[in-house]
């Protein structure tokens, strides 16, 4: 497929536009894992696809659009490219981070148009200094994927100022410098490297509180996608491209199996994990319609965190039986199921998805205990 015959387009062609690119994708995910970066024509497609402008605002030509649209693309194209479809859901939901930017910082980003590119950095490195007017920002900030091609960073950093909490600060290409760090057996094309700023003054309107993103109560902007606390979408973002990229694996093993004898052990393991699949996808799909109901509810809140948690389990367990169901043809080195063994493998173990650092499992057992008669 042409990348030229993929154009921009809004949220109501976003499924069609996740297609698309889950077609160019795979025909350069191979190449990709191998060179640890995305091609040029994937990376001009991802800007093209309408991802980055899903929940950018209609007035600067965003489309304003639903979590629901959101996981479902993010599905399709993992389930062709895991390191695809995880950028596109960690760019998309940095330009919904972005959106608690004071209304400068709203024009600066996406006055010329709502396709910029934003790369996030969510764990506070680094430190801010005030300044007349701003800040001056130093720092180191690992795990930055999608750097390499980003138009802007978004970084947290703490302020030196006594009771300041964290704040991001949004830095355009050509203010940092870039690290090329990132070195895992999996997702090796998501260019997850390591942002160096030094010294570099941000004025205040390319800065916001932390505590806004967490709460989800944004002061510059009404619109729903704009106004979701953190806990109720943050660990769905990292979950959804590791269940799509299961989807993906059963694909490849299904391809591998064909025409070939089972024994009854492997069709029961087989099975199995098509039912962890299915209910990874679900979950994150009932994650999405919780938050577009804007059903925030102390129970929902930490059912959302355990559902991406368990979620990521599941598409890691899948992938695994899988793999071991496939036998030795799954696991060649040409072969498409170990890429993507490796690629949910590492998926899965980012922090967002862990039972203790979320606190998924304290969280929901003890609104579940709460609300008990």
């Amino acid at each position: 497929m042409s990348v030229a015959t993929l154009s921009t387009l809004s949220t109501r062609d976003l499924s069609a536009a996740a297609g698309e690119l889950a077609a160019l994708s795979a025909e350069h995910a191979a190449a990709a894992d191998a060179t640890g970066r995305l091609s040029p024509d994937v990376v001009t497609a991802l800007r093209a696809s309408g991802f980055a402008r899903h929940f950018v605002s209609a007035r600067f030509g965003g489309a304003e659009g639903t979590v629901a649209d959101f996981v479902r693309g993010v599905l399709r194209v993992s389930a062709s490219c895991a390191a695809t479809g995880w950028c596109v859901a960690l760019l998309a939901a940095s330009s919904r981070y972005a959106a608690h930017l004071p209304e400068q910082g709203h024009e600066k980003l996406w006055g010329s148009g709502a396709d910029a590119l934003i790369a996030t950095g969510l764990v506070p490195a680094g430190t801010a200094e005030p300044a007349e007017n701003g800040y001056r920002l130093s720092g180191r900030w690992q795990y930055i994927s999608g750097v390499d091609f980003a138009d802007w960073v978004l970084l947290c950093a703490n302020v030196s100022e006594e009771d300041a909490g964290p704040r991001f600060f949004a830095l355009p290409r050509g203010t940092f410098g870039v690290v090329q760090s990132w070195d895992c057996v999996g997702m090796r094309a998501t260019g997850s490297h390591t942002v160096v700023v030094d010294d570099v003054f941000v004025p205040a309107h390319l800065s916001f509180a932390r505590a806004e993103m967490e709460t989800g109560v944004n002061s510059w902007s009404p619109l729903p996608a704009h106004n979701i606390p953190f806990q109720a979408i943050g660990a769905t973002t990292f979950a959804a491209p590791a269940v799509g990229a299961a989807q993906g694996a059963l694909a490849a093993s299904l391809r591998v199996l064909k025409g070939k004898r089972l024994t009854e052990a492997v069709q029961i393991e087989l099975v199995r994990a098509t039912a962890r699949i299915d209910s990874a996808r679900h979950l994150v799909e009932q994650n999405a319609a919780v938050i577009d109901d804007r059903t925030f509810t102390p129970t929902f809140l930490a059912r959302n965190q355990r559902n991406a948690s368990f979620a990521g389990e599941q598409a890691a367990e899948a992938v695994t039986a899988l793999v071991r169901v496939a036998g030795t043809a799954g696991l060649s080195g040409s072969g498409e199921l170990q890429r993507v063994w490796r690629d949910v493998t590492t998926a899965t173990s980012h922090v967002a998805l862990r039972y203790d650092i979320t606190r998924a499992a304290a969280n929901y057992s003890t609104a579940l205990i709460e609300q008990a008669i």
